[in-house]
């Protein structure tokens, strides 16, 4: 296994590690009391901040976000039509998974909600060969596409952003990964295919699922919608995020909200804890101090934004739990990388195949 491999393999079970994530959790809540020692004033001014909220600017963003979440649903939906062949799962179905995994991620760490809508498709798709690893595949390749809309918005950062010199040269770096991911995804999605997960470790278990998905790059219309929804979908968070901007009365540029909705996207990477709340906080709060925006009314904002994406995901996704059947005990047992495997029906399937003929023969 390669050195990129191992490290990959180390992050996801440091991710899945509930004495990391205490660990963790309460540095971070050192950090923050630490703070608050330091800066007597930061509480009050995050309770005036609060009481201060513009609420009309407050449903706008709740609305902007709704919609963000419905464009990247139909992004996703681009992708299973693209990797799995017909009869396709229908659009209001994609979207009730895809609210579920939302949901999930809100409230569990270790990005369970991505294998959570997986789950929630499977059980509407029965008898179907291959379709665990097939849709597993298209969140690999769905999340992919992100690559595209974030390396925009990290140009626009660049270009226009208030951010030190040696940011930039971070955000360079970001912008080559990027190129390299997509490149990397294009041409695997070019190679002859056969899934087969024996004998795989979690991280290349991962990767073989993920080729399933990536279908769609053979497809330039089907790449070229779902990369189009995808960035419509960034694009719907960035004004969400200026929006709640001025629900608290923050009237820095748009450029802010891009460093604000890269700075999210980053820390939230590995949830050691469900929202890493607090650490995205200190993040957002030290990127709006580069443009005056008070320490308190910076944590003030972290904590409002943040709600306002958990209340979307959190309302929305309980909508769709209870109509899918799903029981929050369900999505805390949600398999790991480790445990994903072809469906039962599938190997069962293949058993029967290899015993036809011995059937043939007897009689």
């Amino acid at each position: 296994m390669s050195p990129q491999a191992r490290l990959a393999g180390r992050l996801v079970k440091l991710s899945h590690s509930r004495t990391a994530r205490a660990v963790a959790g309460l540095l971070v809540l050192g950090v923050l009391a630490a703070l608050a020692w330091w800066r007597h004033g930061i509480l009050s001014s995050i309770g005036t901040a609060f009481a201060d909220v513009r609420w009309q600017w407050v449903a706008v963003a709740i609305a902007l976000n709704l919609l963000s979440v419905a464009v990247r649903a139909l992004a996703w939906t681009t992708v299973i039509h693209s990797a799995m062949e017909p009869p396709y799962p229908r659009v209001p179905l994609v979207f009730s998974a895809f609210s579920v995994g939302l949901f999930a991620n809100a409230v569990l760490p270790g990005r369970i909600g991505e294998l959570a809508r997986v789950a929630v498709l499977t059980r509407k798709l029965p008898g179907r060969k291959g379709a665990w690893a097939t849709l597993v595949g298209t969140v690999f390749a769905h999340r992919l596409f992100d690559v595209i809309p974030v390396l925009m918005l990290v140009l626009y950062v660049i270009a226009t952003a208030n951010i030190p010199t040696s940011a930039r040269a971070s955000l360079l770096a970001v912008i080559v990964a990027g190129i390299c991911l997509f490149a990397f995804g294009f041409v695997t999605a070019r190679r002859p295919m056969h899934i087969s997960l024996e004998g795989l470790g979690p991280v290349r278990r991962l990767l073989a699922m993920g080729r399933a998905g990536l279908g769609v790059l053979r497809s330039p219309v089907g790449a070229a919608g779902a990369i189009f929804f995808q960035i419509c979908g960034w694009v719907c968070q960035l004004f969400a995020v200026y929006t709640a901007m001025r629900a608290f009365d923050i009237h820095s540029p748009l450029p802010a909200a891009g460093v604000v909705l890269l700075l999210m996207n980053v820390v939230t990477i590995f949830p050691f804890w469900p929202g890493n709340v607090g650490l995205v906080q200190v993040a957002i709060a030290s990127a709006l101090a580069g443009y005056g925006v008070a320490y308190g009314v910076g944590v003030a904002y972290g904590f409002g934004l943040q709600a306002i994406e958990a209340s979307v995901g959190i309302g929305v996704g309980m909508l769709f739990l209870a109509r899918e059947g799903v029981s929050f005990a369900m999505l805390r047992v949600m398999p790991s990388a480790a445990q994903a495997e072809l469906p039962v029906e599938d190997e069962a399937d293949e058993e029967d195949e290899r015993r036809e003929p011995e059937r043939a023969g007897v009689g």
